[in-house]
Parts: C-alpha cells; sequence; structure tokens
C-alpha cells in the first residue's frame, strides 16, 4: 500500500503560504500587528495618552485608533 507523501513536508511555512495563495494577506496583517503592538509599547513607556501619541505622528485620533 503506497503512501500519500505530504506535498508541503520539507517546505517552508512561506512557501506553504504561497502556494495556497496566502502569503501577502498574512504577510501584510502580521506587519500591521507589529506595528500596532510597537506604538500602544511607545505609547505605555511614555505614558501618552492616543491624543498625545497622535498628535506626535501627525495624525487624527481616529487614525491611530483604526491602526491600533
Amino acid at each position: 500500500m503506497a503512501r500519500r507523501r505530504n506535498k508541503h513536508l520539507g517546505s517552508s511555512f512561506d512557501e506553504f503560504l504561497r502556494s495556497e495563495g496566502l502569503y501577502e494577506e498574512v504577510t501584510t496583517l502580521a506587519w500591521k500587528r507589529v506595528l500596532s503592538w510597537e506604538v500602544t509599547e511607545v505609547m505605555k513607556k511614555g505614558g501618552m495618552t492616543k491624543s498625545e501619541m497622535a498628535k506626535r505622528m501627525g495624525a487624527s485620533r481616529s487614525q491611530l485608533e483604526r491602526l491600533l
């Protein structure tokens, strides 16, 4: 009895995502989450409110809210 070989065995996760057509979507979402986390960390360390952070970024508070 022949075993079915997993076509993804030995491939990288990036290769898997590309083969499934998900690479761009997943990468974009990951970058957005990292950026959001970094902005939140800067706010915490600096004791800044969202309004203060938005002003420093040259953005509106609602734009910052969408980012976070």
